[in-house]
């Protein structure tokens, strides 16, 4: 997946400012958020696999655990959120 991000004049030259290589530090900022969600949906179904009395083994891939999780995306779970929200006037 490739994310382009546009930013201002001003705020090219202050991201500049306060990191060495704004690429970089975008790259590595997004990198690192990824994989703070990849050990929690890891966590989560690892958890969730453990309580499960029918499964008997666990894959020792984290990234093979975290692809066949059933996860929604933030996008998702804000509209169900916002249905309920919604429902309540």
């Amino acid at each position: 997946m490739d994310i382009t991000i546009t930013l201002t004049d001003a705020q090219a030259k202050a991201l500049a400012y306060v990191a060495f290589s704004p690429q970089e530090w975008a790259e590595n900022s997004v990198h690192l958020r990824a994989d703070q969600a990849i050990d929690e949906i890891y966590n989560m179904e690892v958890a969730r696999m453990t309580a499960d009395p029918d499964i008997d083994t666990i894959p020792a891939n984290k990234n093979a655990v975290v692809m066949s999780a059933d996860v929604e995306s933030e996008a998702v779970r804000e509209a169900a959120r916002q249905a309920i929200l919604d429902a309540r006037v």
